[in-house]
């Protein structure tokens, strides 16, 4: 076999080494036999919501399983293929296995991923807010700039892409945007995204034709779904109704009626703004739960604390991520020290790459110290 086909033989087994951890193999039959045996129980849709996570839970484990022996049995084939061409010399056979195997690396790369993503809400859709920071006018450029790359980035995915709210900055671009995206581990990919994130160009405000740096915040927030309680003292809060503002076109309303709900105890503010007053008050007080969900998830992990922590102030020195686009092209986290020359595949949405090595990095359990000194 050669050299460049075993390194990917290599790669495979090491997606299925963390498929086989997450999906700790050496159990998964047996707690499969609990599941089929709790789904033939007569008295289990007395209560529908536990009824629907059992079996949600069930298929996500039997997926679980089939990923796992698909893929270590398409692997094995296709050794096997190709020993048997080496041996009758038959370069046909050969070549069609080892593009297999090229195909078969991408599909476990990927997998093994999404291994990653089994976090208490990471299957939930998310809402993600960007705000600009420091450096006004290109600031809100910049906020334009991510904006579109996270909407092409949810494109890709097959997500639903919803704008709860936009603010036009004075001369181009926003000050800020929130979004509300759907589909199916939605957070557990965005929640990487959480923090500042920095532009170095050269301005195209600039007559001078002068280099610019410019920051951003991302905050990403989990949309907390009815298995997920969290009260509100209607007491703690303040709903004010005023008039949207919206910059117009197709996605934003400047005409009706929005809504803000401010959290006394926390200071968190939400906004919505779309046609219905009433659905506004609905979005908003959904936004408000997920951002106090949120915060108690930060609490409970170190990691996720850590990406908040620096997403206080949008400037110099809490930045998660940089992308330079003068002198040089880079785009680099500052977490994992993941980065790649390809900013116009970033910025067009290209990012599993750099959520990957941040998911990797949870999962390894160091601190963005330790990863930066590694």
């Amino acid at each position: 076999m050669r050299a460049e086909v075993q390194s990917t033989v290599d790669k495979i087994r090491k997606s299925l080494d963390l498929l086989a951890q997450r999906l700790n193999v050496e159990t998964a039959p047996y707690r499969l036999e609990e599941f089929n045996a709790r789904v033939e129980d007569p008295t289990l849709w007395d209560d529908p919501e536990a009824a629907q996570k059992l079996m949600r839970d069930r298929q996500a484990l039997v997926d679980a399983i089939a990923t796992y022996e698909d893929i270590k049995t398409e692997l094995q084939d296709n050794i096997d293929l190709i020993e048997l061409g080496e041996m009758e010399d038959d370069a046909e056979v050969v070549g069609e296995a080892e593009t297999a195997l090229s195909k078969l690396a991408k599909t476990s790369a990927q997998k093994e991923l999404e291994a990653l993503l089994d976090g208490e809400a990471d299957a939930n859709d998310t809402f993600l807010e960007i705000n600009s920071g420091a450096g006004g006018t290109e600031s809100c450029d910049w906020a334009s700039m991510l904006a579109r790359m996270y909407v092409r980035w949810a494109e890709k995915k097959g997500y639903t892409v919803e704008l709860q709210s936009e603010s036009a900055g004075e001369e181009a671009g926003i000050k800020s945007a929130a979004y509300k995206i759907s589909g199916h581990n939605a957070y557990g990919w965005l929640k990487s995204e959480s923090g500042v994130h920095r532009l170095v160009r050269i301005s195209p405000f600039d007559s001078a034709a002068k280099r610019h740096t410019s920051f951003t915040s991302v905050k990403v927030y989990p949309v907390v779904d009815d298995n997920i309680e969290i009260e509100v003292n209607p007491s703690d809060i303040r709903i004010d109704t005023y008039r949207s503002s919206g910059a117009g076109g197709q996605h934003v309303n400047t005409t009706d009626s929005a809504v803000r709900i401010t959290h006394h105890p926390t200071g968190i503010v939400v906004t919505s703004s779309e046609k219905s007053q009433h659905q506004n008050r609905d979005i908003a007080m959904k936004a408000l739960k997920s951002r106090l969900y949120q915060m108690e998830l930060d609490k409970r992990s170190a990691l996720v604390n850590e990406v908040h922590e620096n997403a206080g102030d949008a400037g110099w020195g809490n930045q998660i991520r940089s992308y330079v686009l003068q002198p040089y092209q880079m785009v680099k986290d500052l977490r994992t020290n993941y980065e790649t020359s390809d900013t116009k595949g970033v910025l067009d949405g290209d990012l599993d790459g750099l959520m990957g090595a941040t998911l990797a990095l949870a999962v390894s359990g160091k601190s963005r110290a330790q990863a930066q000194g590694d």
